[in-house]
């Protein structure tokens, strides 16, 4: 897994070029995946939302604007650079001061036991030094029946894998350099997505901890995957 020092000055050097790079990459599926997840911590109507390793701070703002001024959201992130792309682009938005922004790790989150209706977590749980550590942690701070919403990618189909994998080691890294100048973040990205585990593997680990009643939701030929698990 890979070493959180290593990931947090990867992300701190992409941070201009975060949000743009992300959209280009995954030709606009990006925004669709995280509207999909926001819908599905929505059916939950939670008041007390964490959206983990919040980066820039797209999903958080979403759930804000989604669940509206009753619910409390917190977007929590290791990198201090990411976090101050967060605070800057929620002064430039009407209505995201709603929106709570903390330093903090998955592995050691600040919170207390039992306090949180909604976890989420958007393209993090990857990049994890520890991932059993980190959903222990994610646990113990959800209240019993709440609710972990993770999205991530996954492994896909069999019969897309080829065409996806010919498109993440030839042409993505092409394409980061073009748009980022950092290519060799987009390399860790690669790697880090050959070695995650299948659905069924996330599930079990999921299971370990103490999580219930969780299930899979496989997008875009299952190139990410949605996992809700209730604590």
């Amino acid at each position: 897994m890979p070493k959180s020092q290593h990931v947090r000055q990867m992300f701190a050097g992409i941070v201009p070029h975060y949000d743009c790079a992300n959209r280009i990459l995954s030709g606009g599926q990006d925004a669709l995946w995280r509207r999909r997840l926001i819908r599905e911590v929505c059916a939950y109507r939670p008041e007390v939302v964490v959206d983990l390793a919040t980066g820039s701070g797209e999903v958080a703002f979403a759930l804000s604007k989604a669940l509206g001024s009753e619910a409390k959201i917190t977007g929590l992130d290791f990198c201090q650079p990411m976090l101050d792309k967060a605070m800057e682009k929620q002064s430039e938005m009407e209505g995201s001061d709603r929106v709570h922004f903390c330093l903090g790790d998955c592995q050691s989150l600040p919170f207390e036991d039992g306090t949180i209706d909604a976890l989420c977590i958007a393209f993090g749980v990857r990049n994890l030094e520890d991932r059993q550590r980190g959903f222990q942690e994610m646990y113990r701070v959800l209240r019993s029946g709440g609710s972990l919403f993770t999205l991530e990618f996954s492994q896909p189909y069999p019969f897309f894998r080829p065409f996806y994998y010919f498109y993440l080691k030839t042409l993505l890294p092409l394409l980061a350099r073009w748009i980022t100048g950092q290519p060799e973040a987009y390399h860790y990205l690669v790697g880090s997505i050959e070695g995650f585990p299948t659905r069924a593997e996330i599930t079990t680990e999921m299971q370990a901890v103490g999580f219930r009643k969780i299930r899979s939701i496989p997008l875009t030929f299952g190139v990410v995957a949605i996992h809700h698990a209730i604590a």
